[in-house]
């Protein structure tokens, strides 16, 4: 049954992202979300969700682009008269020892992976009424890697559990929360190799669900998360335990 409450996730079309919003859409949420590549793909989410009960809109938006993000936010309002709830989900992985590591996988990672969240969430919270939800998508490795050559990766979602930290300050007098999930070996196409390599370290000896994570993405959007604001919450099967 819809609940009258529209989500936006950037970085909605697959792993992650996409159960993210199969997951919200099934809570009653009509969803909005953004994609790079794969429009078909992306299509092909819109379609189940809207088979399923919900309204879906796929928006191609590159996150590095600043006029993108703030014309996704745009499309979803305009689309759907509203916008509670905001996931920043996009993001790249690019990994390498700082002997050879490329300035421009470097410039990359920040523009997405910390500008791109920054910017997503500001043109969020400027079109959203009070009592809204902001959730981050970060990593454990902002707490632990485990290895070597994560360090470009790990300082972005570093940043992006700080940023979320004190951007709940600023939210706080709109009762707007704001949280970052840290999600670790997960299954994903974009992280599986890495995922696979690291799972010796998760002390329950598998890999996460997307499910999972979107699970606990929609109890942060929800009524009953509306106490906790400004927190970094590990799902990681207890690798950084």
């Amino acid at each position: 049954m819809n609940n009258g409450k529209v989500a936006l996730v950037f970085g909605g079309s697959r792993g992650i992202g996409a159960a993210i919003v199969q997951r919200l859409a099934g809570d009653g949420h009509d969803v909005a979300f953004t994609y790079v590549s794969r429009e078909d793909r992306a299509r092909a989410l819109a379609a189940t969700v809207e088979q399923d009960g919900s309204r879906a809109l796929a928006i191609h938006a590159d996150s590095a682009d600043p006029a993108a993000i703030t014309a996704a936010v745009d499309d979803t309002v305009n689309a759907f008269g509203r916008l509670d709830v905001v996931v920043v989900n996009a993001g790249v992985l690019r990994l390498g020892n700082i002997d050879g590591y490329r300035l421009e996988d470097l410039d990359q990672t920040l523009a997405i992976n910390v500008r791109g969240v920054f910017l997503a969430i500001q043109a969020a919270v400027a079109r959203m009424g009070e009592g809204g939800r902001v959730i981050t998508i970060g990593s454990n490795t902002a707490v632990r890697t485990g290895h070597a050559g994560s360090s470009v990766y790990a300082m972005s979602k570093a940043a992006v559990a700080t940023m979320v930290q004190n951007l709940a300050l600023d939210l706080a007098p709109r009762q707007i929360t704001i949280n970052n999930i840290q999600p670790g070996p997960t299954l994903t196409d974009m992280t599986a190799e890495l995922a696979e390599a690291t799972r010796k370290f998760v002390p329950l000896d598998r890999l996460g669900q997307p499910a999972e994570i979107a699970s606990l993405a929609s109890w942060l959007a929800g009524s009953e998360a509306g106490y906790m604001t400004g927190s970094s919450l590990t799902i990681d099967g207890g690798f950084v335990a």
